[in-house]
């Protein structure tokens, strides 16, 4: 759907201002053009701007591109330390734009691609990267219980039913056969820890550029793109972050690999996670390799959807074809966690 095209502006102009109080005057509709998964738009009228969020067009995979999830937790996490956009509406009639979608607020910051930071002072990125931390460190001591999401994710062993999941998903979006996938796929099931009881809310897709940031100083303002969050283990989302790390500075979702982190002023690994620990008041991570390694199979799984629909003509982002290329690279830094010391 062309939802810039005026007769499709009449139409939701009129429904919002049916559902969404004070909207008036929609004049366009602006797709943002980065993000791979829910296409999004800036929706401009004469009593604002606001962003809308809706799932992709074509045939999507079981539990994929989940709007409704999204709007339902940062709903939920309005009253707690979580920076999340002001939910406005959620709509689940479908013939108004073939698809469910749903409208926030407008929030006026800056989104960070590259984690080198190389716009920033040292002290500047020090500050950015400890907000990070102190965000997810409040993000997984939220009580589910007490904002009503304690219904949001299934009981039992997270590792166990993550790696289920995105092992079928992997298999239904396969182009090619990557012996380093199949290894890293068998290391993970033989070496899935114990369950310890820890169940947190988790993002599932915590990194840089799903936080904005405020225009003039280092506060997170918003997260942003709450699709894959769930009640899981809160050290998945840490490990994903930690990925970060060990990634090409030039590659597709880039990294810090190669970059003199000492000087940028910005924290190792190692120190990364023992604030969160210290945020957490836990004492330390056991079977870090096993999160780290899991945490790369996820994200292989995901990027090689992205490309997936890329190759079916329904991908959300110009940049989805290159995401092909980052699979391989992904199960490969995986498999080499595998052979790393897990403790932390």
């Amino acid at each position: 759907m062309d939802l810039g095209a005026q007769s499709n502006l009449d139409m939701l102009n009129h429904y919002l201002q049916q559902h969404v109080a004070g909207f008036s005057g929609l004049r366009t509709a602006e797709k943002f053009s980065d993000g791979q998964s829910n296409p999004t738009y800036l929706l401009k009228a004469e009593s604002g701007q606001y962003v809308l969020r809706m799932q992709p067009s074509g045939a999507l995979l079981k539990s994929a591109h989940a709007v409704d999830r999204e709007y339902r937790v940062m709903h939920a996490l309005t009253s707690t330390h979580v920076p999340v956009p002001k939910m406005l509406h959620l709509c689940v009639d479908k013939t108004m734009l073939g698809t469910l979608f749903f409208v926030m607020a407008y929030v006026d910051g800056r989104v960070l691609w590259n984690p080198a930071l190389p716009d920033f002072s040292i002290h500047s990125r020090t500050q950015l990267y400890d907000n990070m931390n102190r965000v997810l460190a409040d993000l997984h001591n939220v009580d589910v219980n007490k904002v009503g999401l304690a219904d949001f994710g299934k009981p039992g062993n997270y590792y166990r039913r993550q790696l289920e999941r995105w092992s079928k998903q992997y298999d239904l979006t396969r182009t090619e056969n990557l012996t380093d996938m199949t290894n890293l796929i068998a290391w993970l099931n033989d070496n899935v820890p114990d369950d310890d009881g820890q169940v947190s809310l988790i993002h599932g897709d915590f990194r840089l550029d799903n936080l904005m940031f405020s225009a003039e100083t280092e506060h997170v303002l918003s997260v942003l793109d709450w699709e894959l969050s769930t009640l899981g283990h809160p050290f998945a989302d840490l490990a994903y972050q930690c990925m970060q790390w060990r990634l090409a500075n030039d590659a597709v979702v880039p990294g810090l690999a190669s970059s003199n982190r000492e000087a940028l002023g910005i924290p190792t690994e190692q120190a990364y996670v023992e604030r969160y620990c210290e945020r957490r008041g836990l004492s330390g991570i056991a079977n870090w390799s096993f999160y780290l390694a899991f945490s790369f199979f996820r994200f292989a799984a995901i990027v090689q959807g992205v490309f997936k629909r890329s190759i079916d003509g329904n991908a959300s982002s110009s940049k989805a074809t290159a995401y092909g290329e980052l699979t391989p690279v992904l199960s490969r830094l995986g498999l080499q966690t595998t052979r790393e010391p897990g403790l932390f």
